[in-house]
């Protein structure tokens, strides 16, 4: 169950982790600066607000011609909204990062909670951002972080084959419980709409974690840049709510 997760939080965790290698400043950007300023993300945006804001952003991306505008413009944001969603989710074929074929029902199937968000490998704004937010969840779990399964889906498969994803996953130092998927670019789009996170571009999508309690139905949709001591936060009160 996920409420047996030690969330060790306080200073023995964080003198276990390691900061991440130059490399992953992609974008011009600092991971160990990007978590210290997520740590003062404690109110919630009205969630509605946020679509519009991003729609906007959506319009002035357009209109300037920079791809990333929108991306740069969320990362200045404060705060996440959460909401719990019940989705329903295709049984796709799909690859993970050494080329096995799995489903989405294979790798959804596990008795231990659920963390997954969607990158693609060459985005240099918000996708280094959530791999490394992963990572520090990891490293913060410690050992317990065995007892997670962390997936992340590209919605770049053109791009993102198995090998590409498995450098990435050695970028971030990911461990064996976090997973890299691919697959055809029609299943990939298919699970971006089955978890509503589809905007046509993959330059328009959007920074969203999702989670999901041992064998539960629900998710726990975070809509923004939490950082990993606000992930953990929520997974541990998911756990809480579902003992």
């Amino acid at each position: 169950m996920l409420g047996c997760i030690v969330l060790a939080l306080g200073a023995s965790a964080a003198g276990r982790s390691e900061p991440l290698p130059n490399v992953l400043a992609m974008g011009g950007m600092d991971p160990d600066a990007s978590h210290h300023d997520h740590a003062h993300m404690q109110h919630e945006n009205d969630a509605r607000g946020a679509h519009a804001r991003h729609r906007t952003q959506d319009r002035a991306e357009q209109d300037g011609g920079d791809q990333h505008a929108q991306h740069r413009q969320m990362m200045q944001q404060q705060g996440y909204v959460r909401s719990a969603h019940d989705y329903s989710l295709p049984d796709l074929q799909l690859l993970d990062s050494y080329g096995n074929a799995t489903t989405l029902a294979k790798a959804l199937d596990t008795d231990k909670p659920v963390l997954l968000n969607f990158i693609y490998t060459t985005c240099t704004t918000i996708c280094p951002v959530l791999s490394a937010t992963f990572y520090q969840v990891q490293q913060n779990l410690g050992q317990e972080a065995h007892q997670v399964r962390m997936i992340s889906i590209t919605i770049d498969p053109d791009q993102d084959t198995p090998r590409q994803l498995r450098e990435y996953a050695e970028r971030f130092r990911a461990g064996p419980q976090w997973q890299f998927i691919t697959g055809t670019r029609q299943h990939i789009v298919a699970v971006q709409k089955a978890f509503d996170i589809y905007r046509g571009s993959k330059t328009n999508h959007e920074p969203i974690t999702f989670l999901r309690a041992s064998r539960a139905t629900d998710w726990l949709r975070i809509e923004g840049i939490a950082s990993a001591k606000e992930i953990i936060k929520e997974y541990h009160a998911l756990a809480v709510m579902t003992e």
